[in-house]
């Protein structure tokens, strides 16, 4: 497990924020790296840390993050973008940022709390007002949100189902019921258990 950073308790959340980041970026510890992004993706719920995370540059590291191999990191990173996404300054950063797609792409994660944050943030991002983007509701997101509306899984049911009903239209989910399934990104439901190891 990773150590606490070594951080003068004079310096301030700012200071133990830039930290977290900086041990980020030069640990080799992949169990370090994963540490610091979970404390990144915590911090990011406090409202009053939003203008320390995006002076660090936090919501880049999260979606570069999303990019990478190793799940445990994707599912902090999109927990972390969840988190930061309800404030318009971060949502129009997430946007400008081309994170979309990288959010999209994490529906297709086998990670049950990854799926349950992207679906979230894309909920967010998917909220009226100006730089709405189309892609969010694509015909692709739309079908799979009807896959995950069908999951025995009740979390993620619940929450394609109120995607559907609240950031769809009729018309969008007709067209996605129409559509051969194959289309819906090639996602699959997630597992609801952590795979065996052997």
């Amino acid at each position: 497990m990773a150590q606490k950073p070594k951080v003068d308790p004079h310096v301030g959340r700012l200071g133990y924020l830039q930290a977290l980041v900086t041990e980020f970026q030069e640990t080799e510890s992949q169990a370090a790296k994963e540490q610091v992004l979970a404390n990144l993706a915590n911090f990011a719920y406090d409202p009053s840390n939003y203008q320390y995370l995006r002076q660090l540059q936090v919501l880049d590291l999260f979606l570069d993050s999303l990019s990478e191999e190793n799940e445990t990191l994707v599912e902090f990173a999109v927990g972390g973008l969840c988190n930061l996404c309800a404030d318009r300054a971060n949502k129009e950063h997430i946007l400008q940022a081309g994170g979309v797609p990288l959010i999209i792409n994490c529906l297709s994660s086998p990670n049950e709390e990854t799926v349950l944050s992207a679906v979230t943030t894309i909920m967010y991002l998917s909220a009226p007002g100006p730089g709405r983007h189309p892609e969010l509701s694509a015909t692709p997101v739309v079908q799979c949100m009807l896959r995950f509306s069908l999951s025995a899984n009740a979390r993620l049911r619940n929450l394609a189902q109120v995607f559907l009903e609240d950031f769809c239209s009729p018309s969008q989910v007709a067209e996605a019921r129409r559509r051969p399934a194959h289309s819906a990104l090639g996602i699959p439901l997630p597992r609801t258990e952590a795979p065996q190891q052997p």
